[in-house]
């Protein structure tokens, strides 16, 4: 039982550096690939386009809004008083915040906070 209980820990102390070791090496080719999403973006922003093609894929250029919210007792007051139980999950419902707003243009919820960011993606060639 010793010799099981040594093994053991030190397996779990070699899959914890692994784990560090991933963690780690993960982080620096996130940060690599932002970087590189950021030159692409820049090029076609100063290009005027939104796609492009390449020999290795399809660069696009999208929009993602997110919403969120100040003040969640009057954003939660709104819900109730439209009868837009459907703009919320355990945060606000994007897709449903987006339509909303799209059908209720005059209507913001109070505290309502918008952020869109322009979103980089590629896909591979089709074969």
């Amino acid at each position: 039982m010793d010799r099981l209980a040594k093994v053991y820990l030190k397996i779990r102390a070699a899959r914890s550096l692994a784990t560090k070791e991933y963690e780690e090496k993960e982080e620096a080719l996130k940060a690599q690939q932002a970087d590189i999403a950021n030159a692409m973006k820049d090029q076609m922003q100063a290009l005027g386009v939104k796609s492009a093609g390449t020999l290795f894929g399809t660069v696009s250029l999208s929009i993602k809004t997110r919403y969120y919210t100040q003040d969640r007792e009057a954003f939660n007051r709104f819900v109730i008083e439209n009868d837009a139980i459907f703009l919320l999950e355990n945060r606000i419902a994007q897709t449903n915040m987006s339509k909303f707003l799209e059908e209720n243009p005059g209507n913001v919820p109070p505290g309502l906070n918008t952020i869109s960011e322009t979103a980089v993606s590629v896909t591979k060639p089709r074969k």
